[in-house]
């Protein structure tokens, strides 16, 4: 079983993450998440993808789009590290990123689609490593990471932002 890393493993900020994965083998929590995540997705109409629940806010579209990619970064890294590359990795910028997406010029059935198979191929990437391989660390961001930890860290993103989808966008009235 691949358990929680402790304080040394990431910086500090990225336990706001890591705290948000409950208990239990994390390769078994990322496929449970998976699952939850596509029925939480599927039940959001494509009209009601584009809402946002303030001006300054991202559309439901542009939320998944940014889940997509981070999700992406994260596996990189961390098989960047597994991989005992030794070179830092550059800082990502989600503003950025999130502006040269085209993320509500894209139907929400094809980032529900993307996100199902981001996350086969996250569940694959840490469900091959090899037991040395998850405490292999690098740099990214001018910060360290495990590769324990950039596993729970792709979790805890998920549902730090599937909790605000329920909380901000799906319970909130449409507008």
């Amino acid at each position: 079983m691949i358990s929680a890393p402790d304080r040394t493993e990431a910086a500090e900020y990225y336990f706001t993450y890591i705290s948000q994965v409950g208990p239990g083998d994390i390769r078994q929590t990322l496929a449970a998440q998976r699952d939850e995540t596509l029925a939480l997705l599927n039940g959001v109409s494509e009209q009601d993808s584009l809402h946002k629940y303030a001006p300054d806010k991202w559309t439901i579209r542009e939320v998944l789009s940014h889940i997509n990619d981070t999700e992406r970064l994260f596996t990189f890294r961390a098989m960047w590290f597994a991989r005992a590359l030794p070179d830092p990795l550059p800082s990502f910028d989600q503003d950025v990123a999130i502006a040269s997406a085209g993320a509500n010029d894209r139907s929400f059935t094809r980032h529900v689609e993307e996100f199902r198979s981001v996350r086969d191929a996250t569940i694959s990437l840490f469900g091959g490593l090899p037991e040395f391989a998850w405490m292999r660390r690098g740099v990214a961001s001018g910060n360290p990471f495990s590769v324990r930890a950039l596993a729970y860290i792709t979790a805890g993103h998920v549902a730090h932002h599937v909790r605000i989808l329920k909380e901000k966008y799906l319970h909130s009235p449409q507008s």
